[in-house]
């Protein structure tokens, strides 16, 4: 059946402080394991100071940083699903967002090795995968996810995907550093940049937390 309805995610890397506000909110909101991160936001930088004049001691640098909020891109090629042996993941037709059944999960971790975004994880309590399955009982009252409206600089927007380029025109489709090219599985998230996020020569500088 042909996907007419697809609703995603807008992040503004101007605005986004890396105060993590959406992560916790998710979190409390699904009542997750504390290992489980169905939303994440990673700190990416790189640059460094050069001597620009030895004998005044002054210097020049090229340092940058940025904040990406990244939860499931609810794709319009969800390679979690193709990989799903047991049918747990499917895509709403209402709204196009992926989600997991995890009644018929077997925890095999399947769709987390395909899925180059980590968005499915693995509740080793339960034993059973896990994902942001977008708040679509919210979205189904017309209401937006717990991380948009928690976000307290509005970094995060959410919506159908036609309305959210309107809205964003000049924003990108996912494409930006550290994430995946966005061929892979055409996710259904929007970026506008900052003036450094173009920037390749950086690092995950909060691997720990991702």
């Amino acid at each position: 059946m042909t996907q007419l309805t697809q609703y995603g995610f807008h992040v503004d890397t101007r605005k986004c402080s890396g105060c993590k506000t959406c992560q916790v909110a998710c979190k409390d909101k699904n009542e997750l394991n504390p290992k489980v991160l169905w939303r994440r936001v990673y700190e990416y930088g790189g640059g460094r100071f050069s001597i620009l004049d030895s004998n005044k001691g002054t210097y020049t640098n090229n340092v940058f940083a940025y904040n990406v909020s990244i939860s499931c891109n609810h794709c319009g090629d969800p390679v979690c699903l193709a990989a799903c042996p047991t049918g747990a993941i499917h895509k709403r037709q209402a709204n196009g967002l992926v989600v997991l059944d995890s009644s018929i999960c077997i925890g095999c971790e399947s769709c987390s090795k395909a899925c180059p975004y980590d968005a499915p994880q693995l509740d080793a309590t339960q034993g059973v995968m896990t994902k942001c399955d977008g708040c679509y009982e919210l979205v189904e009252q017309g209401k937006k996810p717990l991380c948009v409206t928690s976000c307290p600089l509005r970094a995060l927007d959410f919506g159908l995907m036609e309305e959210l380029r309107e809205r964003y025109p000049g924003a990108t489709t996912g494409d930006i550093y550290p994430l995946p090219s966005s061929h892979i599985t055409k996710p259904n998230l929007l970026v506008t940049h900052n003036v450094s996020s173009s920037r390749n020569d950086g690092s995950i500088m909060n691997p720990r937390e991702v």
